[in-house]
């Protein structure tokens, strides 16, 4: 059950939000399936998940809900009864070309105390532990990599127990539950705090700027990378070297598969972007995402020239020119010695499922 102010609201809703009733809407109807994908979380009390993931851009649509139980249709009641087996739970609809899975991950995890087995804060039953609904063996590949990632971080001191299931029936919850801190936010923003939530996610997540993201790590102090990398990897990514040309890694690499940093893990490139420049080292003509490059003006050796490095590890990568194929027009002339190859078929087991869909043939 809530804490007392939940008590004194659950009675009240009607007189001031006007919204009590026993309907429950869809999250897309059968022409959204297509374009968009589903992300379903289970943390704590559904009012709080709702607004984080309404104010990303990309999301389409969060809905409040049950799942996870054995009850068919149940009731606001009787999942706080926690008898039915459901978890309060938030199904989010996104555009994946406008948001990835794991930014909405990254999202989740910031909301809740993932060391709790018994509820979320004040709230504690059954129906107010978290968990994570994957959706497709891509989710759950990222969700299992992401996870490996806070345990390794070290920021909790007892373990993670946030749970990793199959989705499986989402029940919406009563109209009055949905868009809560819209419809009540003074009383939304009363619970939120009174809760303990509010408090927990300043500790722990601001207060430390703690920020992790899938695949992406901490920049290692420099002794440390001379041990994790090769002596042309460190030459490259940490003193702005340049490897020989034709006489690296992946200059003639024909196979399909993403180039991820070799410091931080980002993913960089496609397969499917690389060409045959004839410089002797990997060309692209763009790359994943403009947000995983930083360019600069580079002076040295009496040219000037566009550098390119990455943003998850300030890694030098190589230079981009001007004379790629029509379709861009650029050619991101790339270090080997800056990146790790993630063949195709490796993409799930490694932790970059969502990548796979640029190989599947439509």
């Amino acid at each position: 059950m809530k804490i007392l102010i939940l008590l004194i609201l659950v009675p009240i809703l009607s007189v001031f939000c006007n919204n009590q009733n026993n309907k429950k809407g869809n999250i897309m109807d059968n022409s959204d399936q297509s374009k968009y994908q589903t992300a379903t979380f289970a943390g704590g009390c559904f009012w709080c998940l709702e607004p984080p993931f309404e104010n990303l851009e990309g999301v389409v649509k969060v809905i409040s809900g049950y799942t996870g139980g054995t009850v068919k249709n149940p009731s606001y009641e009787q999942v706080c009864s926690g008898r039915t087996g459901h978890y309060e739970a938030v199904q989010v609809l996104y555009d994946p070309d406008k948001i990835t899975y794991e930014k909405l991950l990254e999202v989740f995890w910031q909301q809740i105390d993932p060391t709790d087995p018994n509820g979320q804060f004040a709230d504690q039953g059954e129906q107010y532990r978290t968990a994570i609904f994957y959706h497709s063996d891509e989710q759950r590949a990222v969700v299992e990599q992401y996870q490996r990632l806070l345990e390794e971080s070290k920021i909790f001191m007892d373990p993670i127990v946030t749970k990793i299931k199959p989705a499986s029936i989402f029940y919406p919850a009563e109209d009055y539950h949905q868009d809560y801190y819209k419809k009540c936010p003074v009383r939304y923003k009363t619970y939120r705090s009174l809760s303990g939530r509010e408090h927990y996610i300043k500790d722990v997540w601001d207060n430390h700027k703690m920020k992790l993201t899938i695949n992406r790590i901490v920049k290692l102090p420099q002794d440390e990378l001379k041990k994790k990398l090769s002596p042309m990897q460190y030459r490259v990514t940490q003193e702005n070297g340049t490897e020989p040309p034709f006489n690296n890694e992946y200059w003639d690499n024909k196979n399909d598969g993403i180039y991820v940093d070799i410091v931080s893990g980002a993913p960089l490139f496609s397969s499917r972007d690389k060409f045959d420049s004839g410089c002797g080292w990997p060309s692209f003509i763009k790359p994943l995402s403009d947000s995983v490059v930083v360019e600069r003006i580079d002076k040295s050796c009496s040219m000037v020239r566009t550098e390119v490095r990455s943003k998850s590890a300030d890694s030098h990568l190589g230079h981009v020119f001007d004379d790629g194929p029509p379709s861009t027009g650029l050619r991101y002339c790339i270090n080997s010695a800056a990146l790790e190859f993630i063949p195709k078929e490796e993409l799930i087991e490694k932790g970059y499922g969502e990548y796979l869909k640029l190989f599947k043939i439509d």
